[in-house]
C-alpha cells in the first residue's frame, strides 16, 4: 500500500463484504470504557482495507527517535491534545501527522475496548477505520520507521497467536505476540487486534 498511487478527492472507501461484515460487527458492540485514574488518554485508529478481496490491517514500525514504545509495532495515534474534541479526533490527527491520511477519507466503522498500558501509562481507544485502496501513504519519516500490510485473517487464525504468561496470582497475566516475517506484535497492539478478532467472531 505505501506505493500505491494517488486517490482523488473525490475517493470513497469501496463497498465489499469484508467491509460491511466488520461494520455490522462493531455497530452491535458496545466498547467498555475505563476511568482514566490518572492516566493519559491516546486515540489510535485500526486502519483496514481491502486489497484483492482480502480485508489488510495497516500497521507501523515506530521509529528509535519517537518519545515512547521506539522501535515497536503499533496504530498510527496518539495523546488527545487540548485541540482535539475527543480521542477519535486525536486518533485522526495522528493518522494524518504519521501517515498522511487525511480524516474525510476514513469511515469510521466503530470502536473497541479501553486499553491500558502499565509502563508508560496510557488509557488507549481505538477506533476501527475503513480506507480507500489504494491510497497515497505518506509517513513521517521522523515517526515511521515502516508501514506493514498484515491480512486480518492472519489474526484470526489462532494458530499464529503465541501466549506467554507472566506473574503469579492476583498480578497472572496472559502476553499476545504475533509473529509476522521479521516483526512481532505484542503488548496493547496485539490486545486491540485480539479484541477486534473476538467481536468478528
Amino acid at each position: 500500500m505505501p506505493d500505491s498511487p494517488e486517490v482523488t478527492e473525490e475517493a470513497r472507501p469501496a463497498e465489499g463484504p469484508g467491509r460491511e461484515r466488520i461494520r455490522q460487527r462493531l455497530q452491535d458492540y458496545v466498547p467498555r470504557r475505563l476511568r482514566e485514574g490518572g492516566l493519559v488518554l491516546a486515540g489510535v485508529l485500526v486502519p483496514l482495507f481491502e486489497q484483492s478481496g482480502q480485508v489488510q490491517v495497516l500497521l507501523t514500525r515506530r521509529t528509535d527517535s519517537v518519545a515512547t514504545h521506539k522501535g515497536q509495532v503499533a496504530f498510527p495515534g496518539g495523546v488527545v491534545e487540548p485541540e482535539d474534541r475527543d480521542a477519535l479526533a486525536a486518533a485522526l490527527r495522528e493518522a494524518r501527522e504519521e501517515l498522511g491520511i487525511q480524516p474525510d477519507h476514513v469511515e469510521v466503522l466503530g470502536s473497541l475496548d479501553d486499553v491500558s498500558t502499565v509502563v508508560s501509562g496510557f488509557l488507549i481507544r481505538p477506533y476501527v477505520g475503513w480506507l480507500p485502496y489504494p491510497y497515497p501513504l505518506r509517513p513521517s519519516p521522523e515517526e515511521i520507521a515502516e508501514v506493514l500490510s498484515v491480512p486480518l485473517a492472519f489474526f484470526e487464525d489462532e494458530r499464529n497467536v503465541r501466549v506467554e504468561v507472566v506473574g503469579e496470582g492476583a498480578t497472572r497475566r496472559e502476553l499476545h505476540f504475533y509473529d509476522y516475517g521479521a516483526h512481532t506484535v505484542w503488548g496493547a497492539t496485539a490486545r486491540v487486534l485480539r479484541r477486534l478478532v473476538e467481536v468478528l467472531r
